[in-house]
């Protein structure tokens, strides 16, 4: 079901909610007038509940009964209040314009959002400064970059970021509350965001959002209906794009950290399996500078080996005993990060470090050499288990422990090696709710097991959009466990639009989710961030490609004269090394000719 803004949401089918559990507006009404924007709930259980939000200063007001301001300029329905934000001069509402339905989570419908809109209350901005203005311009930019985030989900009636082990242990007391207070603040995307709207008591427009992945597939056993779930939940602690955020910050937190849950449902059964990905805990960087694969550093810190302590103790308090599969390069760079990260963990307890090389032993599309892995792991993995229910909801079995998987970026060859564990996961859990043989596994059904990859492809490729800006690699290992001409071809392109990405969009892009997600803090009465000196006054890039496409052409069109002509053989040389030089200066200064985020440092 596709709903866009203005159209009436049909809620038909929609699971009835236990009276004790709270849930959020799930129908809105927006009206603009002159001096503010009215939010009303047309939900049927919080009738006559809305609130006002000044146009000039941004103010919030509650609103109780039918408060009448006149005919408004314009009417419009949306489908929830993302949050709030406060830059220098202005104050701006995030709604919800469109969204789709596209599956229920443990019974409850989950939507997707589409598309959203910032409402601007910036009457204010009229007396600003120059300066105040132009800086006020560059972060309503980044608000643009963030309407077109990919990747949220949220449910009106069901927290998304809790998993079902976590779940099932929540109290009653708890499960009365609204649901921004049942959410793991970790993977609410829009944590920051709604802190506004959580001071004005706006509880039932308080709406907690995930970003990270959610598909879902259904086909038949034993004539009975089945269904299986994958949920992704990124963390908001180092959020980030791919080369602007890697490694750890001094507390702990990780780049692209996420929770990856397998749901799968079988007459009343439900079984969970958890695994998380995340950068290695180290403090490193890998500063983009023009070149295909910028160099690795490690920064040399006291605090390193607190950093990975802190990490790995937040682990085990919120999983259990936790086993590393690092799956980067044992040579070059990545070799070198592998082996720091690899002497730090084995000083822990509770940690156990698994070295695998999966390039140099799973290259050429050797996919079937991830047994070589699983069976260093298999005794591990079957201890840990995984959670069950049964039909009447009683707990069964606990997962004790978890899989950390990285590589570099934590995409491609991490994905097609959780997608592997999954694999051998789900055939434990059909084989122990009986709709499988102890001998029979997924991959001797065709029609399911084509559904299992292609629904891991597409999660990969969405958690890559996320943090690099492209699909994923690698997608034809797991759609089809083998390299295909068409998806070296596909690998290609992906990995040039990559390197684009990172060089000339990332920073933009990295600057917005800083400010989002509260780890920039606008300083009113501060110097502007935007104030910069040498190369990043303004951008040189397009003025050294004019010079170097310019000088070349010139170049070629001297040279072909030169046999008559002495003289545009003397051109053709100065104009050669025009050309030579421009490209001698971009390549000593290239990281200074990318696109560089402004707000946060790397840390």
């Amino acid at each position: 079901m596709e709903i866009e803004g203005g159209d009436e949401l049909d809620r038909h089918g929609e699971k009835t909610l236990a009276s004790a559990r709270s849930h959020c507006c799930r129908e809105l009404q927006l009206q603009e007038f002159a001096d503010k924007y009215v939010i009303r709930s047309l939900d049927p259980d919080f009738p006559d509940l809305a609130f006002s939000v000044d146009r000039s200063d941004g103010a919030l007001q509650q609103l109780t009964g039918t408060v009448d301001f006149g005919n408004p300029n314009k009417v419009s329905t949306i489908y929830g209040v993302a949050g709030i934000i406060r830059l220098i001069a202005g104050t701006y509402v995030l709604v919800i314009t469109s969204l789709k339905e596209i599956g229920t989570y443990l019974g409850y419908s989950v939507y997707h959002a589409k598309s959203m809109r910032f409402l601007s209350c910036n009457e204010a901005l009229r007396y600003s400064t120059s300066q105040e203005k132009k800086d006020e311009a560059y972060f309503m930019s980044l608000l643009r970059t963030v309407e077109s985030t990919t990747g949220l989900y949220y449910s009106y009636s069901m927290d998304l970021t809790l998993n079902l082990q976590r779940a099932c242990k929540l109290t009653e007391e708890r499960l009365q509350k609204p649901l921004w207070k049942q959410a793991d603040p970790r993977f609410v995307w829009n944590r920051s965001l709604l802190e506004e709207l959580i001071e004005a008591k706006l509880d039932a427009f308080v709406l907690p959002m995930i970003q990270g992945s959610f598909q879902t597939v259904q086909f038949t056993i034993k004539n009975s209906p089945a269904k299986l779930t994958l949920i992704s939940r990124r963390c908001n602690r180092r959020l980030g794009t791919r080369m602007w955020r890697r490694g750890a910050n001094l507390e702990g937190a990780t780049a692209n950290f996420i929770e990856t849950e397998q749901l799968f449902e079988f007459e009343k059964f439900t079984s969970s399996f958890l695994q998380i990905r995340g950068s290695i805990p180290l403090l490193w960087e890998q500063i983009v500078d023009l070149s295909y694969k910028p160099r690795l550093n490690i920064i040399n810190h006291e605090e390193t080996p607190k950093v990975v302590e802190r990490h790995f103790h937040d682990l085990l308090q919120r999983y259990g005993e936790t086993v590393v599969l690092d799956l980067t390069d044992n040579h070059g760079d990545e070799g070198q990060l592998s082996r720091a990260f690899a002497t730090e963990v084995e000083k822990l307890p509770h940690v156990r470090y698994v070295s695998f090389d999966f390039h140099h032993i799973c290259g050429k599309g050797n996919f079937d050499n991830l047994q070589l892995l699983y069976e260093q792991i298999s005794e591990t993995v079957e201890n840990q288990g995984y959670f069950l229910t049964n039909d009447v909801g009683n707990i069964v079995l606990e997962q004790n422990g978890i899989i950390r998987s990285n590589c570099i970026d934590c995409l491609d060859r991490t994905n097609v090696t959780q997608s592997y564990l999954a694999w051998k996961s789900l055939n434990s859990q059909v084989q122990k709710m009986g709709a499988f043989s102890s001998i029979d596994c997924i991959s001797m059904h065709p029609d399911i097991y084509e559904r299992f990859k292609i629904l891991w492809a597409e999660h990969g490729d969405e958690i890559s959009l996320e943090y690099a800006g492209t699909h994923a690699l690698k997608g034809d290992l797991v759609r089809y466990g083998r390299q295909t001409v068409s998806g070296l071809i596909k690998d290609g392109m992906t990995a040039l639009s990559r390197y684009y990405m990172n060089n000339f969009q990332d920073g933009i892009r990295q600057d917005a989710l800083d400010l989002i997600s509260g780890h920039y803090s606008i300083r009113r009465d501060g110097p502007s961030p935007f104030q910069l000196n040498g190369f990043e006054t303004f951008s040189y890039l397009p003025v050294a490609s004019v010079l170097v496409v310019g000088s070349l052409t010139v170049t070629t069109l001297t040279l072909n004269q030169a046999s008559r002509n002495a003289q545009h053989f003397v051109s053709s040389v100065l104009w050669a090394g025009l050309a030579a030089g421009v490209m001698a200066v971009i390549k000593a200064n290239g990281k200074q000719f990318c696109s560089r985020p402004r707000l946060c440092g790397l840390l």
